[in-house]
């Protein structure tokens, strides 16, 4: 036999009678939907969790760095700048959107760090600072991005 063996053919004809038969189109479409599906719940479940961490990650942020400008502020009579701060502080002075934060001084005794927010643009809603930041931990929400 030039095609294949006797016991290749008997196996063939085995499968056929068992009904075995490989996955039709429809049938792998119909996986992939299922598969499509879960990854959408789980996307949906993710994603907001994730904002609230970069929220408070970012609130956590900002005490580190108001703690470095008072620490600065007994050295020193002038407002700290970010670049006065970056020798005090591990890692760069940025919130979790990679935007450099920024250090004010409406009065001698206080400071006030803010973070331009998931946007990066400083003036908008979703700004944080220290005391949005006291709301967001007391309150345990993160949501304000």
């Amino acid at each position: 036999m030039k095609h294949g063996s006797w016991k290749d053919k008997l196996a063939a004809i085995a499968r056929a009678a068992r009904g075995e038969r490989g996955m039709t189109l429809i049938e792998i479409m119909v996986v992939v939907a299922i598969m499509a599906l879960i990854a959408t719940g789980v996307a949906v479940a993710v994603v907001p969790q994730l904002r609230k961490a970069q929220v408070k990650t970012t609130c956590v942020r900002l005490n580190d760095i108001g703690s470095a400008a008072e620490l600065y502020m007994m050295d020193n009579t002038d407002c700290p700048s970010m670049d006065d701060l970056k020798a005090d502080l591990k890692g760069a002075p940025e919130d979790s959107w990679n935007n450099e934060m920024k250090v004010e001084c409406p009065n001698e005794d206080e400071i006030v760090v803010i973070s331009a927010g998931r946007d990066g643009n400083f003036g908008t809603d979703d700004d944080l600072d220290p005391e949005s930041c006291r709301q967001i931990m007391k309150g345990g929400g993160g949501d304000k991005n």
